[in-house]
């Protein structure tokens, strides 16, 4: 399965932030969106994600043939997570279950989504709004991973985390990462590396690829680092 962008592009009035995008992102790996502050990565997560209109260009799924994007097809995990905090860990994930039954492949029990995500059995009945900013994000994360869309949008997910947290996170990317498209947007160079199979650059409103497998450790972190200076 492929995502296949061609010549996106999206202005915001007179600013062309997406210029002219083309790429092809394939199931199985996880790709690291690197790219400066205000470069546009978070814009194209939203395009991709439908909450923007773009402005020309076109973007699909293909496996033997063309497929349209569905809204399900997209999992959109933001970096700051949006929860409804008046209700229990628990709460939240049974009535999430229930009200997406006919959409959930293999479904478990909620103790055991719990357990993927390690949250402790003492923290699955108290309120959201008391979980730490992290929990939070795991939660955010655990219905993206339920509800099984053949894209995920990771934006910033594991900056809140703490080191253990976040090598657990990591893990689990890499364990689900078979079946789907991962795109994990970050600023943080050593995590793309660590963790991502491919390196994508949004400069100047087009995506780069960088190979991993030519460049090697510093000759690598000062490709990416002369590529953005020249923003």
């Amino acid at each position: 399965m492929k995502l296949i962008i061609k010549d996106l592009k999206k202005s915001f009035e007179k600013k062309e932030v997406l210029k002219n995008i083309n790429f092809t992102f394939e199931s199985g790996k996880i790709y690291g969106l690197l790219g400066r502050n205000g470069a546009g990565k978070t814009t194209l997560f939203n395009c991709l994600n439908e909450d923007l209109d773009i402005d020309s260009g076109e973007f699909y799924l293909e496996t033997d043939k063309k497929i349209k994007i569905e809204a399900q097809d997209i999992g959109y995990v933001l970096s700051t997570p949006n929860v409804p905090e008046f209700l229990t860990g628990r709460e939240f994930l049974k009535f999430f279950i229930e009200i997406n039954q006919e959409r959930i492949e293999n479904q478990k029990t909620i103790d055991e989504y719990f357990d993927l995500i390690k949250i402790e059995v003492e923290d699955r009945d108290k309120l959201l709004k008391d979980y730490s900013h992290g929990m939070k994000n795991k939660m955010q994360m655990l219905v993206n991973i339920i509800m099984n869309p053949k894209v995920l949008l990771l934006d910033e997910p594991l900056t809140s985390f703490d080191v253990v947290v976040a090598e657990e996170m990591k893990n689990l990317l890499k364990s689900i990462k078979k079946d789907h498209i991962i795109i994990f947007s970050t600023h943080i160079m050593e995590l793309a590396l660590d963790l991502c199979d491919e390196i994508v650059l949004l400069n100047k409103g087009v995506l780069e690829h960088v190979d991993k497998k030519t460049n090697k450790d510093e000759s690598l972190k000062e490709k990416i680092i002369d590529a953005l200076k020249e923003e």
